[in-house]
């Protein structure tokens, strides 16, 4: 088997492209039909958060919630290329936490601040390349909160694979290395759960995937401003 590796492009990747409502399992949980396309949309470097480091829930939610998805590392640049190729140009697969605010998300009727704050993309622990995966349509992949599984499905349960997601993408959007393609989540989490779990200070999430690892990070609540604490006191 090939040695893990971690380019250094994964700790500033120059494109973070998601996937909305790629499984199946995530669609009837909601009660909706599966998309006719990949429905794409982004986070920045700055949602990046390294294996271990802390989540912070800003002050701004009440309703935080976690992703576990298998992540794409882009290897060679592609742009319009066919779905027999998209593999070729895949450098290997992690794991990416999709964390979320759910309520913003739905405030907001799109995803950028609910899903591209702060730390809001934790990635890792390492890069397998794509021949020692092997069939990335046949990998399980579970999260858990405190030991609590909120998440238990697999790959298969993808409504476009890899290959059509990369083909997709590179359609208008030139994939360059270092690029990461977050492939969706499946059911399980927190806000479809009965009831509804959110995310707080002192939890620790972990997400795991077939032959790639875990990725745990713990969640901090955001500390309130000395501004904050002015206001509080009728003082601002």
């Amino acid at each position: 088997m090939s040695t893990p590796v971690r380019p250094l492009a994964i700790d500033r990747p120059g494109k973070i492209i998601c996937v909305g409502l790629n499984y199946h399992d995530h669609c009837r949980e909601q009660g909706i039909e599966p998309p006719a396309y990949p429905m794409l949309f982004s986070k920045f470097a700055n949602a990046v958060a390294a294996p271990g480091e802390a989540v912070v829930r800003p002050r701004a939610t009440e309703k935080l919630d976690l992703e576990c998805e298998l992540a794409v590392v882009i290897g060679t640049r592609a742009k319009s290329i066919g779905l027999s190729e998209a593999l070729d140009h895949v450098l290997g697969y992690t794991i990416l936490n999709d964390v979320t605010m759910r309520d913003l998300q739905r405030e907001d009727r799109q995803w950028l601040r609910a899903k591209g704050s702060d730390g809001f993309a934790p990635i890792g622990p390492v890069v397998i390349p794509r021949d020692a995966l092997g069939d990335p349509q046949r990998l399980w992949l579970r999260s858990s909160v405190n030991g609590e599984t909120w998440q238990d499905s697999t790959t298969a349960e993808m409504v476009f694979d890899v290959a059509t997601i990369v083909a997709f993408a590179s359609r208008t959007i030139t994939l360059e290395p270092g690029d990461i393609i977050a492939t969706g989540t499946p059911a399980g989490v927190g806000h479809y759960q009965d009831p509804p779990q959110y995310l707080k200070g002192g939890d620790v999430m972990r997400c795991e995937i077939e032959g790639i690892g875990v990725l745990e990070n713990p969640v901090v609540d955001e500390e309130p401003r000395l501004a904050d604490h002015a206001l509080a006191a009728g003082i601002g």
